[in-house]
């Protein structure tokens, strides 16, 4: 999703302020990308190991807005705003991610997905406004590994709809 429609985004200028996590996920790239367009299967996989999604609102276009909760195995709720700001079928997504619209700590996104042999590589490169941000996000909400983990939920998920598929 680079100006040329290829590649990973430039990394130079913001390194101090982003997260890259990736995941080879066993399923088509298109099955990957559809587990993230609509909310039916977003909310069966989205988040870190225990939490759980409570959509308000959804709305899959550039543009559009997905309002949540998560919920916290420990109870504590978060509301969460995401609005799409690229989507290129089925490439990559851009997204702006925050607590509500206008949340002056919110932080972009990009997601691309690149088919490798019958498998798809997920890349999440998340970009912070300040490395402060980042820092903070990485230390005290654990933002990497809860990234791992929600890219490991998703991959459980599309791999199980890969298996029901193919014994349907």
């Amino acid at each position: 999703m680079s100006a040329t429609g290829r590649g990973a985004p430039a990394h130079c200028a913001t390194a101090d302020r982003e997260i890259v996590i990736s995941r080879v996920i066993s399923a088509p790239r298109e099955l990957v990308f559809e587990a993230f367009t609509e909310v039916r299967h977003l909310s069966r996989w989205w988040g870190p190991e225990g939490f759980t999604t409570t959509t308000r609102s959804f709305e899959f276009r550039v543009g559009g807005e997905w309002n949540f909760v998560m919920h916290g195995p420990d109870g504590t709720d978060y509301q969460e705003w995401i609005s799409w700001t690229a989507i290129v079928p089925p490439e990559g997504i851009a997204l702006l991610h925050g607590e509500s619209r206008g949340d002056p700590n919110a932080f972009e996104s990009v997601l691309t997905f690149a088919p490798d042999g019958a498998a798809t590589r997920i890349e999440m490169c998340t970009v912070f406004p300040t490395k402060e941000l980042r820092d903070e996000a990485v230390e005290k909400y654990h933002a990497i590994e809860g990234g791992q983990q929600t890219l490991s939920n998703l991959a459980a998920y599309v791999t199980e709809t890969v298996r029901r598929g193919a014994e349907g």
